[in-house]
This record gives structure tokens, sequence and C-alpha cells, in this order.
């Protein structure tokens, strides 16, 4: 599945994009039949904490219930199945491209203690870019906490 959060839903994108799942999130003060026709054309699900928005989506759309991240992540789980292991750190957090091994050249960007590390899947490249915003990932304590936080959901079953 394809998710489309709405601008209230920021932290629970980038959360399902470090779980490997294709996540668009809207704009900022992008009107409601701006959001609804997003949705539709690009076949995903609208999720909201709007009630109103969540009905006009029909089957399309999910209210979200939650003020925490991982309270709207278990309130997505109890209406779909979501795989928060899909394919962990795939993503960009930022714009939710594919990412792509980071070029040699940029390796000297990151923090040396970083440089070796390989990313908890333990599969593809300890260092990857993204190649609309140009942004690194390397497995640092960011992704640690990320990783134990996906790890907690799917243990939960959401």
């Amino acid at each position: 599945m394809n998710w489309f959060c709405d601008e209230m839903l920021g932290r629970l994108a980038r959360l399902l994009r470090a779980a490997g799942h294709d996540t668009a999130l809207a704009a900022a003060g992008t009107p409601d039949h701006a959001l609804l026709a997003q949705a539709r054309a690009e076949g995903r699900i609208l999720l909201t904490r709007d009630r109103r928005l969540a009905e006009a989506a029909g089957p399309q759309g999910r209210l979200l219930l939650g003020q925490s991240v991982e309270e709207q992540a278990r309130s997505l789980a109890g209406a779909f199945p979501v795989d928060w292991l899909h394919a962990p750190f795939t993503r960009c957090l930022i714009d939710n491209s594919p990412l792509h091994p980071a070029p040699p050249d940029r390796l000297a960007e990151i923090p040396a203690g970083a440089r070796g590390l390989s990313f908890p899947s333990g599969s593809g490249p300890s260092v990857t870019s993204c190649p609309c915003c140009g942004r690194l990932y390397w497995p640092g304590s960011h992704v640690r906490r990320l990783t134990g936080t996906l790890r907690r959901l799917a243990d939960a079953g959401g």
C-alpha cells in the first residue's frame, strides 16, 4: 500500500518511510479538495487526524487516533496490515525517494566514527544517499533509535 499523510502526520510519514513504505506527505496548507484529488490520482490511502477529511475520502481514507507517533502507528496498523520491517532505511525520510549507495567521494562527509558501520538489516551499503535532495544516511544513533521503534511496533503487531 502507498500512503499519503496530511500535514498533521509528518512524524508518522517519516516513520513509514524509515520502514521502507512509499509515503507522500502533504505540503502545509494544502486544501482538503487538493489532498483528496492527489490521493486518488496517485492511488494512495489518505491518512489524517481530521474527521471530516477522513469521511470525505471514504474507503480511500483513514482517521488515525493518538497524539504520539507510536499511537498513530498502532492506529494505522489496527486498520491495515503494516510491515514495520518491510525495507528499513531504503527511502529518504525527507522526500520519500528510494536511496542509493553513496558515491565514494561523499564518504568523507560522514563522521569518522560511523565509517565502516552497517545498517541493522545487515544488507546493502553502509552509507546511502538520496538522488533528489542529496542527503546522506549512515547507521548512527538516529538509525538505532528508529530501528528500536520499528521493532517495537512489529513485535506489538502494530
